[in-house]
């Protein structure tokens, strides 16, 4: 295993179930960079086969610190970089030894660029048939829009998910972080490692296609059937639910507070806390379906209750209950939040140009391998080429 892993809490080199695992990451920029990052804190080596001169388009995305960029560094810490002109003949020779050593190949070109360099998945497969193939794109390898480029918001746009985002009779509104880039690069993940599970039996790679529209469409979750069954059109409506009452971001007494009620047992328990038992009985709210159909109405009785006392006072209150609550917390307060911290949410990335970053932790925790407290640092442009030339005997 490559000696850029990070270390566990007992101060020993973290491993994962893809030890061993090699993969070419010939991504940028978000969704590939993301599913790659999850692939190496699942214990997989992650060599990045950069642009010359320029590298990963993210190396220039702030925020900075000097010259270095942390955007970049969020999602590339701990792998390795060496950049390669594919269209040289020197280069391509490199490639094709660093495609003789992976597992895995990943890339996020627009469909056709790797073939019409020749490292398309026809002919990489033809020449290393038991590597897999994942390539990540805006539309998919296949489909009339397949050519056309993409960004998150576009996806975002097409697919449905910013009709569905922002205020009940507003404009359609971006998710405020990039779903469309991460939900793909989850998705790729996923089938990466089916693809790698499929190799253990047969010996034979496969090629793993992902399109971020596609993605998008996958999660539409209930708009989807909303729309089939109702053949309305659905559109933003906020905080809430579409069909559980009361699942809302409410207004207190000093902002806001989250309660999820998805019982009728729970229901009555909130009306409870709130001193507002006679909402129970009343016939506009006693069942779920009941709730939901006069939200509006239910809403305003909770809110003027919930007015009464802060945020915090109702917190504790509610959670003594045992009812499903939580606050609207801020960036910061994620970050500063206890039970995140206890989960190793938050991680340091270990930067000698940045300092100690704090990113996003690995949400997958695993019952048989010590969980990583830091990062190593993300590799420089073309930092491993010396290294990486003498293993492939090049140097």
């Amino acid at each position: 295993m490559d000696s850029t892993q990070g270390s566990a809490a007992d101060g020993s080199v973290a491993r994962g179930p893809l030890d061993g695992v090699v993969v070419l990451d010939l991504t940028r920029v978000l969704a590939g960079p993301f599913a790659t990052m999850m692939l190496r804190d699942l214990g997989a080596r992650v060599i990045k086969v950069e642009r010359v001169d320029v590298g990963d388009d993210s190396r220039g995305f702030g925020p900075f610190v000097g010259e270095r960029s942390a955007y970049f560094a969020s999602v590339n810490a701990g792998k390795e970089s060496i950049a390669l002109d594919l269209t040289a003949p020197a280069d391509r020779a490199v490639f094709e030894r660093l495609l003789g050593i992976a597992d895995v190949l990943v890339e996020n070109f627009r469909p056709g660029a790797m073939d019409r360099l020749g490292f398309g998945w026809a002919d990489v497969h033809a020449r290393h048939p038991g590597l897999v193939y994942a390539a990540v794109s805006g539309f998919g390898q296949t489909g009339p829009y397949s050519p056309r480029p993409a960004y998150d918001m576009v996806v975002q746009g097409m697919g449905g998910v910013m009709s569905v985002t922002g205020e009940e009779g507003g404009d359609p509104v971006r998710v405020g972080v990039s779903v469309g880039d991460i939900t793909a690069g989850l998705f790729l993940v996923s089938g990466i490692t089916a693809a790698l599970y499929e190799r253990r039996a047969t010996g034979e790679g496969m090629m793993v296609d992902v399109g971020m529209l596609d993605c998008q469409v996958a999660i539409l979750e209930n708009a989807v059937s909303r729309y089939t069954v109702e053949g309305v059109v659905p559109g933003p409506i906020g905080s809430r639910h579409p069909f559980i009452a009361p699942f809302a971001a409410l207004r207190t007494g000093d902002g806001r507070l989250v309660v999820a009620v998805g019982t009728d047992v729970f229901f009555a328990d909130l009306c409870a806390v709130l001193g507002v038992p006679e909402l129970v009985d009343d016939p506009r709210f006693v069942t779920n379906r009941d709730r939901a159909q006069h939200v509006g109405d239910l809403h305003a009785a909770l809110e003027q209750a919930l007015a009464a006392r802060s945020t915090a006072e109702w917190l504790t209150d509610l959670e003594a209950a045992g009812i499903p609550c939580g606050p609207v917390n801020d960036v910061a307060a994620v970050l500063a939040d206890p039970h995140v911290r206890a989960r190793n949410m938050v991680l340091e990335v270990d930067d000698p140009e940045l300092g100690p970053l704090r990113v996003a932790g690995n949400p997958i925790k695993l019952s048989g391998y010590p969980e990583p407290l830091v990062r190593p640092a993300a590799p420089a442009l073309d930092a491993d080429r010396a290294a990486l030339l003498a293993e492939l005997g090049l140097a």
